[in-house]
């Protein structure tokens, strides 16, 4: 059987376990169309996808939070998400050979997004992971989000883990603050969205993977 030196393994959830994207833009798209507007290209609001709601209504409208438009935009924009959670979203390829292997391993692994409840708990049943991930730990799950510390620690607990001998994988900066605050190991998933403006190198990351199966020579460095 393989060994990790980690006890727990824990991942966020847009960008970095599962490429969502595509149905994100797409309820995107949605509210410029019902404005007559044109439809932003996909690789240009993929990389919004990384900061949600907020991130998306930014790169498709060119507004911030205070927008006085912004919460009615943004409510629209979650109901059509929700009415279109799993229609094209998916697994990053070799992520569930990856997951296979940590749970052949009996290796906890775990998610920690920025992701309402609403939104994380319908996805990760629809997409299978629900019995697998030990600890799912949304945006609003506990009184903080990411950068904060909070839910990562929550998600080690509930997995009933040593934070510091577990690692973070995120595709963004705030999730590598998250993870160290957190005593974590921390690992950059280049692959991912990486929609801040810093790129991955100044991160301050362990380490920086460009595909899902890089992890692998991580969580398990030497096979048994």
């Amino acid at each position: 059987m393989k060994q990790s030196p980690y006890h727990g393994i824990f991942f966020d959830l847009d960008g970095t376990l599962a490429d969502t994207a595509p149905d994100l833009v797409a309820a995107t798209n949605q509210l410029l169309i019902a404005r007559n507007l044109a439809p932003k290209p996909y690789e240009f609001l993929r990389p919004y996808a990384s900061a949600g709601a907020r991130g998306l209504l930014e790169g498709a409208f060119g507004i911030s939070t205070d927008h006085p438009d912004f919460a009615v935009l943004r409510d629209e924009f979650f109901a059509n998400y929700e009415n279109a959670l799993h229609v094209e979203s998916k697994l990053f390829e070799d992520m569930d050979s990856l997951l296979d292997q940590m749970d052949q391993a009996n290796l906890p692994w775990g998610i920690v997004t920025n992701k309402s409840e609403r939104f994380t708990n319908p996805l990760v049943e629809l997409m299978g992971l629900h019995k697998r991930s030990v600890s799912t730990v949304s945006g609003d799950t506990t009184a903080h989000a990411k950068p904060h510390p909070e839910p990562i620690l929550h998600a080690a607990r509930l997995a009933n883990v040593d934070p510091s001998k577990s690692l973070y994988v995120g595709d963004d900066i705030r999730d590598v603050v998250a993870g160290k605050a957190a005593g974590m190991k921390t690992v950059a998933a280049a692959y991912g969205y990486c929609g801040c403006k810093e790129p991955p190198e100044a991160w301050g990351a362990d380490y920086i993977v460009n595909s899902p199966l890089e992890l692998l020579q991580i969580i398990f460095p030497n096979k048994v």
